[in-house]
């Protein structure tokens, strides 16, 4: 890269920097928040990590239905708050959020529990990060959305490429100053060997697990090593698959960097086409296509065989009539069309020289920790102006509830034309049945009128 670009590109880095950092600004003076987490596994230690490198927050209270894994996190959330009091624990959400006495609620369950634990947040008077996927179904989403707006809520959800600094600087620099021309095609991908594989046999759940409640409102499966902890992505009664996890962030991204809005229409195909074996029911390879009029993007997952692209083995490629954007999470890549013009390349910045703990955690995505801390940041400063934060609940809703719609379309083998005022699929009986899941009683599933 040229001085004059690579100056240019410092510079803009630095005004996102200076961006996200101000958003901090009115709350880093104020009271810390009392912060509750409902699920303390992976990504619920991630976010909470994150959070505390960035505000004095005070973690009052931890929820989780595993024993094991609820004293843990309590004992590190001990020794990583200033306080080093070590947080109440509770077996039940509901009993946590009865006491109303926290200011932030951090969610990160499994995705079929996000809408009943955030709306019951929100109902208590706390101010929200949740986890992405906004929700398990299309009605999830929508009454999620209603709660949100009914209750005054800050809600952030943890689609955190938003505030990713690479991805803000390619966003200014590469497609709002016009470098790609004009873009007709985005295509989006994972290839990640991330669905389960083998077929152990059920089992009786450990002891310290309350499999029961862990399942709540999902169909009642017996127990199976897989599902818990973390491999509950590979069935689809807790979840929405790759595309429910891994296209939501890609898509969310493509959509926030190009200031799109709903899909009109939505393709999808796929299913279990190579490991038949596995117990997983999620699919192992599929396509799908988002139809925004003028600009398709197009949605690619396999969890075999090699990626086309191994350096953008999850990410985006953004087609220009003058040139090729990749974007990832590891960082960019601008190439011109023009013969003799100047490529762009840039890496994510770990901050790993301000926060060097972050090389020792267990289970830590390097390359996400400082878009968490900015999300983070960014939620701070709304709820400190009761704005909407950078991924709000709404637009998080947009993204997943488009992803449900493409493993919707998968299902019934058609294309489902989206019509996003009234919030259902065009002529047709059959999908719009398929936007809410049934509950297992004695769950109620929640409505937007009802909240």
């Amino acid at each position: 890269m040229r001085r004059r670009d690579f100056l240019r590109a410092s510079a803009f880095a630095g005004l996102a920097l200076s961006s996200l950092n101000a958003y901090a600004g009115a709350a880093a003076d104020s009271k810390p928040k009392r912060v509750g987490l409902i699920g303390t596994g992976w990504y619920g230690k991630v976010d909470l990590w994150r959070l505390i490198q960035v505000s004095p927050v005070e973690v009052v209270s931890m929820c989780d239905v595993d024993k094991q894994m609820l004293a843990e996190a309590a004992d590190m959330a001990a020794l990583r708050q200033a306080s080093k009091k070590r947080p109440r624990t509770y077996h039940d959400y509901r009993e946590m959020l009865r006491e109303k006495d926290l200011d932030l609620v951090l969610i990160a369950t499994p995705d079929h529990w996000h809408a009943l634990a955030a709306i019951a947040a929100m109902q208590a008077g706390a101010d929200l990060y949740l986890q992405k996927p906004v929700s398990a179904d299309v009605v999830e989403s929508q009454a999620l959305v209603a709660a949100a707006r009914k209750y005054k809520r800050v809600v952030q959800i943890g689609t955190q490429r938003r505030s990713t600094l690479h991805l803000i600087e390619a966003r200014d620099r590469i497609l709002r100053e016009g470098k790609l021309g004009k873009i007709g095609l985005v295509e989006i991908c994972c290839y990640y060997h991330m669905r389960a594989t083998g077929n152990p046999p059920d089992c009786p759940p450990p002891e310290y697990l309350d499999w029961d409640l862990w399942t709540g409102p999902a169909p009642l499966r017996p127990y199976c090593p897989i599902a818990h902890p973390r491999g509950w992505r590979a069935f689809t009664e807790y979840g929405n698959g790759i595309v429910g996890d891994m296209c939501v962030h890609m898509l969310d991204m493509v959509r926030w960097m190009m200031d799109l809005g709903w899909p009109q229409r939505i393709a999808s195909v796929g299913g279990i086409l190579v490991d038949k074996a596995s117990k997983a029911n999620i699919s192992d390879t599929q396509t799908a296509t988002f139809d925004f009029g003028n600009l398709n993007v197009v949605w690619q997952h396999r969890s075999w065989g090699d990626a086309p692209d191994p350096k953008n083995s999850w990410g985006a490629t953004f087609y220009g009539d003058k040139g090729t954007l990749k974007a990832n999470v590891h960082g960019y890549d601008f190439t011109p069309s023009e013969q003799g013009a100047a490529a762009v390349h840039k890496e994510v910045d770990y901050e790993l020289d301000k926060y060097p703990d972050d090389k020792n955690e267990k289970g830590i995505e390097l390359f996400a920790s400082p878009a968490v801390r900015y999300h983070m940041k960014d939620l701070l400063a709304a709820i400190e102006t009761r704005g909407r934060p950078v991924a709000d609940v709404e637009e998080g809703a947009r993204s997943t509830i488009s992803c449900i719609l493409a493993n919707i379309s998968m299902q019934l083998g058609r294309t489902l034309a989206w019509d996003a005022a009234r919030g259902q699929v065009i002529g047709d009986d059959e999908a719009n049945r398929l936007l809410r899941r049934p509950y297992r009683q004695p769950w109620v599933h929640p409505e937007a009128d009802k909240v």
